[in-house]
């Protein structure tokens, strides 16, 4: 990521795969063992249920993290969002650990546009050997699409600091509930996505 910054949304997407994805299949299976009738939709709302609490908790600790409580919280966001996506993806019979979720990480968390354009940048991220000599113009645009989950929150923060004053906790109740929900939105999409047939080509995973 210091080598290439701009495909920063992409190599954490990568990343996040490969280091979350065998602990949801790991999950989804053991809960299969131990509950053979347990549908995909009972697996999907314990994996909401649980990676929603821990969005709202992350959200809720960034908020005491003072002048950093913005930079804490896309850490807990991004987390939480991928440990949802991959463990819904576990729920719903894919294979969490395989590449094509990278791809639909950075559609359901509205990184890229659409299934074409994530997996054009992620080749572009695989590809890449060399420092990127674009410099710091699009390191910042590989920020801001990276901060994309908060930015409807970004100008809030500076009220929710101003209110803290006069409400002490207002800051840390209201990041909960806006990063619980942000998390809950993110999990209907999530389902609405794997809970479609699966696509002919596995190249293209079926995302709107």
């Amino acid at each position: 990521m210091l080598e290439h910054p701009a495909f920063a949304p992409e190599l954490l997407a990568l990343a996040a795969v490969e280091a979350f994805g065998p602990r949801a299949r790991d999950w989804a299976q053991r809960l299969r063992d131990a509950y053979p009738d347990a549908g995909a939709d009972g697996l999907a709302r314990l994996a909401t249920r649980r990676f929603v609490r821990q969005a709202g908790v992350g959200g809720a600790g960034a908020a005491l993290a003072g002048l950093f409580a913005p930079v804490a919280e896309l850490a807990a966001v991004l987390w939480a969002q991928a440990n949802l996506v991959l463990h819904l993806a576990a729920a719903y019979g894919r294979d969490p650990a395989h590449p094509d979720r990278a791809v639909e990480l950075l559609v359901l968390t509205r990184v890229h546009p659409d299934a074409e354009s994530a997996r054009a940048a992620l080749a572009a991220a695989r590809a890449a050997d060399a420092p990127d000599e674009a410099g710091w113009p699009r390191a910042a645009e590989a920020a801001w699409r990276l901060a994309a989950p908060l930015a409807a929150q970004a100008g809030g923060w500076l009220a929710l600091r101003v209110a803290s004053r006069l409400l002490p906790g207002a800051a840390v109740l209201v990041a909960a509930a806006g990063d619980a929900a942000a998390a809950e939105r993110l999990a209907a999409r999530a389902i609405n996505a794997y809970r479609r047939p699966r696509p002919a080509d596995p190249r293209r995973p079926a995302l709107g």
